[in-house]
């Protein structure tokens, strides 16, 4: 039956709790830590604290640190807000997990995505599974799972008193980027309390070249021709934690906050003039003879605020600015028991839940009846989507070389949302409003997720892994319920970054995802002097939501439908998709002495290709063949690493929604990073020969100009990546 109060999921919470209580009371053997650890599945990669450190230099982006995996790019957004692409597939699309917690975008533009709430200081360790991923590891996706970690709680031993902390400070060149942070942890055996913040900073960073004309906006700043608008940023994040540990017992206590004074998007035409997230969560976990138990409650209350900035025309006629507010409260949890049945045989089964409450409004500009007063247009109004499931996982070993992994998930998604109104009952919003009102706009999906596969080792350096999955996504809120079609109002919901406007669709079908991959590892098991793994896939997607243009008078009428070098209005729609490629990465040592330390090559090559089934058309924002060489250096506390990224040209595009070609491009980084027992220093320089290039997946650029305007802006112009930057950092430890 679906569940339409939040009578039930606060009872599956308070559960949750208090069977880890009841736990605690119970038995009381050691536990220095528990940890409960993903299986080892074909596209799994864990990404380690040595792995990033380099990385976590550049800035407080934590989606850049993802650049390591195979299949893994970014799609362009704000200055900490890159959104994940993996094997062709984004966003929501994509389940990211931060700590305990699993929070949706509440913003029209996805601006305040999961990824941007946690500094990439903060991050100690990410796991990526892709869409064949188990089903322990969180459903309501069909593109994979990241779930990044902050370091475990510390604790003392042999009854002293702990006592530790860290400072760092980095800066960037391009856009004059600063970032710092702190943390300190003090403990004993059993009780550890901890304190972590970080605060960075940033203009607008520059082009290798002119890629537009110099000018600037009506009212506002000047802009060179080489500078790229709307990239700056603000942001500080702060929290604390709490832990306690029994023998065998782990409970963990951690609240925090996100104060963000503005974020500007170069492809999107408003930018985020503040976000204030506030979150909590506690995380349980205990070892028992029969196995193990964890569970997790978190909270998250974000109030998020859009208007014009500095770069993007203010005033337009005799209206100034336009706000766009949003609030949103979201509640969950999981609950996993590992239960080992025999030698052969383990379990898991588990529960999660998630209530999300979303408003979205504009509040009117001007006094009298205008196209933006003098009521307040009510984008999502008490949208509602909540969220309970259940699934039961075994792991079983036939023999030495044969084992694998089957799984299966069940979920309910209740979804609704309140009448809504436009700015006045002119036409422009009356005609979609009384449509959207009229209709049952409460919806229910019972979503079922299968994985299983199986993992064959003949012999020690040869290892092969098929696995299959049917995945299943729930549209978002939206994705049903953005209604208005009118151009000024269509092109502020669009999280594609396409200069594009959107509107919902209360009819839309879950996603279901078929996903088959086969993952070939060989390596030198004897001296580990080389590694290669080659992973082909496919994925056929059963409604897929894509796009369709409008015809409408609203929407700009026959012109909307024809038009190629334009910006359109479109509507979510299902339709099938497919997507396959290979994800092929690799290592091998060169050499080895005294005097130069240990050499070794690294690479990893991807290729992704995504198609509409339904209308022959491609899929838009396809990361086009691309492959990073790096040539590694390490000696004593050095290390190293020069860098080489190749991408080809994009010229395989989506008709349905304008989408431009990106030309093929090389760029020549160089890392070096010095580790000593109580401090490290990190410097670099990136596009180390100032190469001018255009980001694939960066979108459109609307950085500055009339971006309220449909086409009041140039079309065709994509957001060019940054010219040579510069940086260093330090971090001292105690």
């Amino acid at each position: 039956m679906p569940f339409r109060k939040n009578h039930l999921a606060w009872a599956v919470g308070i559960a949750i709790l208090g069977i880890g209580q009841q736990a605690a009371a119970d038995n009381t053997v050691t536990l220095p830590e528990v940890k409960v650890e993903g299986q080892s599945v074909d596209n799994h990669t864990r990404l380690q604290q040595e792995e990033l450190a380099s990385l976590k230099a550049q800035g407080p982006d934590a989606a850049r640190l993802l650049q390591a995996v195979p299949g893994m790019s970014l799609r362009g957004a704000g200055g900490f807000s890159s959104l994940p692409v993996l094997r062709g597939l984004a966003d929501d699309r994509l389940l990211v997990r931060t700590d305990d917690a699993t929070v949706p975008a509440s913003c029209p533009n996805h601006m305040n995505s999961p990824l941007s709430y946690m500094d990439a200081s903060k991050v100690d360790s990410i796991q990526v599974y892709a869409g064949t991923a188990p089903v322990s590891v969180g459903g309501d996706n069909i593109g994979g799972v990241v779930i990044a970690e902050s370091a475990p709680q510390a604790f003392a031993t042999g009854g002293d008193l702990l006592v530790k902390g860290e400072v760092g400070a980095g800066y960037r060149s391009n856009g004059h980027a600063s970032t710092a942070r702190a943390s300190a942890t003090v403990a004993n055996e059993n009780i550890s309390m901890s304190y972590t913040g970080s605060m960075a900073k940033a203009g607008n960073y520059k082009a290798a070249k002119e890629f537009k004309n110099p000018g600037g906006s009506s009212g506002r700043g000047w802009l060179d021709g080489d500078t790229v608008g709307s990239s700056s940023y603000e942001t500080q994040n702060h929290e604390l934690a709490v832990a306690m540990r029994g023998d065998r017992h782990l409970w963990e206590i951690k609240a925090g906050a996100q104060h963000s004074p503005y974020e500007g998007f170069a492809n999107q035409r408003m930018d985020m003039t503040g976000n204030d997230s506030y979150q909590a969560s506690t995380h349980y976990a205990a070892e028992y003879d029969w196995g193990m138990l964890d569970a997790r409650l978190y909270a998250q209350y974000v109030r998020h605020s859009m208007q014009f900035g500095d770069d993007k025309q203010y005033t337009y006629g005799g209206y100034a600015g336009m706000p766009m507010e949003t609030a949103s409260h979201t509640q969950g949890g999981t609950l996993t028991a590992t239960l080992a049945a025999d030698a052969s045989n383990t379990w898991k089964v588990g529960g999660e839940f998630q209530r999300y409450r979303l408003d979205d409004w504009w509040p009117a500009v001007g006094m009298v009846t205008g196209m933006m007063s003098p009521d307040t247009f009510q984008n999502i109004n008490n949208g509602k989507r909540d969220r309970l499931e259940a699934f039961g996982e075994l792991a079983h070993r036939w023999s030495d070389t044969l084992d694998g992994l089957f799984g299966l998930r069940l979920g309910v998604v209740d979804m609704n949302s309140d009448k809504v109104a436009g700015y006045n009952t002119m036409p422009a919003y009356a005609t979609d409003a009384a449509a959207f009102n009229a209709r049952d706009r409460h919806q229910t999906d019972y979503n079922v997720d299968l994985s299983m596969q199986l993992n064959f080792q003949p012999e020690a350096g040869k290892r092969y892994e098929l696995a299959y999955a049917r995945k299943t996504r729930s549209p978002n809120l939206y994705e049903r319920y953005s209604w208005s079609s009118m151009g000024m109002a269509a092109v502020m919901n669009n999280y594609a970054g396409d200069g594009n406007g959107y509107f919902g669709n209360v009819s839309l079908k879950p996603e279901v995802a078929h996903n088959l991959s086969l993952a070939s590892v060989w390596n030198d098991a004897a001296n580990e002097r080389w590694s290669i793994k080659f992973t082909p896939y496919y994925s056929y997607v059963e409604n897929y939501i894509d796009a369709e243009r409008c015809g409408t008078a609203l929407c700009g009428g026959s012109t909307n439908l024809t038009v190629t070098d334009r910006y359109v209005t479109l509507r979510y729609v299902n339709q099938n998709a497919e997507l396959y490629g290979a994800d092929l990465d690799g290592k091998v040592a060169l050499w080895k002495n005294p005097a130069l330390g240990q050499i070794r090559l690294t690479g990893k090559v991807s290729y992704t290709r995504g198609r509409n089934l339904t209308t022959g058309d491609n899929l838009y924002n396809i990361m086009p063949l691309n492959g990073t060489f790096g040539l590694q250096q390490e000696q004593g506390a050095w290390r190293n690493t020069l860098e080489w990224q190749l991408v080809a040209a994009k010229h395989k595009l989506s008709r349905e929604r304008n989408e431009f070609a990106t030309p093929g491009y090389g760029l020549l980084n160089l890392r070096s990073r010095y580790q000593q027992k109580n401090y490290s220093i990190d410097f670099g320089v990136e596009n180390l020969l100032n190469h001018h290039y255009t980001d694939p997946l960066g979108g459109a650029y609307t950085g500055q100009g009339r971006t309220m305007s449909k086409n009041g802006i140039a079309w065709g112009v994509g957001v060019p990546g940054p010219a040579r930057s510069f940086y260093a950092g330090m971090t001292y430890s105690f």
